[in-house]
């Protein structure tokens, strides 16, 4: 169990890398749907992008049901791996409400994977995601 406490840590960290210290609502759903993104481009070779739809509906679903704040807001969000559509809806949110969310959502995810695959593959299929490259700055560090 401590592996998940410090894989949630990791995520955690990972998205407020990547929305950095002045983040907006938009840069948190840019970070939420970048972070989605990758993960679907690490597990569609592996499970096929029939197993990332239904992981990802799975973990939303579990989102709601288990964070009864959530519901209101995110029943509106298409289980069918809408990237775009997450995104509006997370534009309209609070930033601290969209970065819960977030941070849920991934979590979920993970956790829900490795349950499916075992920890040691699922840290190993996902070390990229979670491990920010040298060039991925937050968005308010780039210069114009």
């Amino acid at each position: 169990m401590s592996t998940l406490s410090e894989e949630s840590r990791r995520i955690v960290a990972t998205l407020a890398h990547r929305v950095g210290p002045h983040a907006d609502t938009a840069s948190i759903a840019e970070a939420i749907v970048a972070i989605l993104q990758a993960l679907d481009a690490a597990l569609t070779p592996i499970i096929g992008q029939h197993g990332v739809v239904a992981l990802y509906r799975r973990s939303l679903h579990l989102c709601v049901s288990t964070h009864p704040r959530l519901a209101g807001t995110y029943d509106s969000v298409p289980a069918t791996m809408d990237l775009i559509a997450l995104k509006s809806v997370l534009v309209e949110q609070q930033g601290t409400e969209a970065l819960f969310f977030g941070e849920v959502l991934l979590t979920t995810l993970y956790e829900l994977l490795t349950t499916l695959i075992g920890p040691s593959l699922t840290a190993r299929l996902l070390r990229g995601v979670w491990e920010p490259s040298l060039s991925d700055t937050p968005s308010q560090e780039n210069s114009p």
